[in-house]
């Protein structure tokens, strides 16, 4: 197997990030706090160019959405938002929850004002445009909670004794007949580029193209159980690895990660499919 080095180039661009850092909450408004990361950062190692071979989006779930209303009473939401991949930033996930905390005293006369102001601080801070939806308690008992659909890949009797990183393990996987198949694993984990605290995951992958072989496949994504990356890195780079080892004609990776901070983010990618409802799975 080769040696594969560091993924990420420009770590200078995470300096100055609150992640890994303490910090003092603020419950007031205060946009400032946004900290955006460019994506071309990781993009550039992966061998992605200004034309993007994928859609999709950065879909996160905000479940601690809380302000006061014009007569000072506390009202609470869950908020869906999407982040476009053609934006320049991801949203670093810490500075993100700060910000929501920073609604907490903060007086607004209407949902549409909370919206508005969600909607114009995080296009900004992506520097791309981000859509914003916000759900009362009256309408919490329609959210659902689901599994992915597709054929679990994690029942397969393998032995594991390496885990670091390492695309080689696709080398040769697609030889199969060409088949269209959905593919699943409840075995993610990565973790964060800047503290290292681990990140859980759920993946889908659908896919058309020679059929891909499930024993390597599951090796290759649970070789990401002591890689550093951000999410959103995380899933362009499965994205990316599969249409180089794989040849897949069309392509979707779906991650669907546990929730930190009351926060749970969720990168789609997809050459093929737009992207899904917001619909969490049990361990979100």
């Amino acid at each position: 197997m080769t040696d594969h080095h560091d993924p990420y180039q420009g770590a200078e661009a995470l300096e100055g990030l609150t992640l890994g850092h303490q910090t003092q909450y603020q419950d007031h408004y205060a946009p400032e706090l946004l900290q955006g990361v460019p994506r071309q950062l990781n993009r550039d190692a992966i061998g992605l160019g200004e034309t993007l071979p994928f859609d999709g989006a950065d879909v996160w779930t905000g479940f601690e959405l809380s302000w006061l209303n014009g007569k000072g009473k506390p009202m609470v939401a869950i908020a869906h938002f999407a982040l476009p991949v053609t934006s320049s930033n991801l949203v670093e996930s810490k500075s993100f929850k700060l910000y929501l905390n920073s609604f907490n005293q903060t007086r607004f006369d209407s949902v549409e004002a909370v919206q508005q102001a969600l909607t114009k601080d995080l296009s900004e801070c992506a520097q791309g445009e981000v859509s914003v939806r916000i759900l009362l308690p009256s309408e919490f008992e329609a959210e659902q909670v689901t599994e992915f659909e597709g054929e679990l890949i994690d029942e397969l009797d393998i032995a594991i004794d390496d885990y670091e990183f390492n695309p080689d393990y696709l080398e040769g996987a697609a030889t199969g007949e060409p088949v269209e198949e959905t593919l699943r694993s409840d075995l993610l984990k990565s973790n964060c580029l800047i503290t290292s605290q681990p990140d859980w995951g759920s993946v889908l992958i659908r896919y058309q193209g020679r059929a891909i072989d499930r024993e390597k496949l599951l090796r290759y994504l649970i070789s990401f159980r002591r890689h550093n990356e951000f999410h959103e890195q995380c899933v362009e780079r499965i994205f990316m690895d599969l249409k180089r080892y794989c040849g897949c004609d069309k392509l979707t990776v779906y991650a669907r990660y546990t929730r930190r901070g009351g926060l749970d983010i969720n990168p789609y990618r997809s050459d093929f499919e737009p992207v899904p409802a917001n619909v969490r799975l049990a361990r979100q």
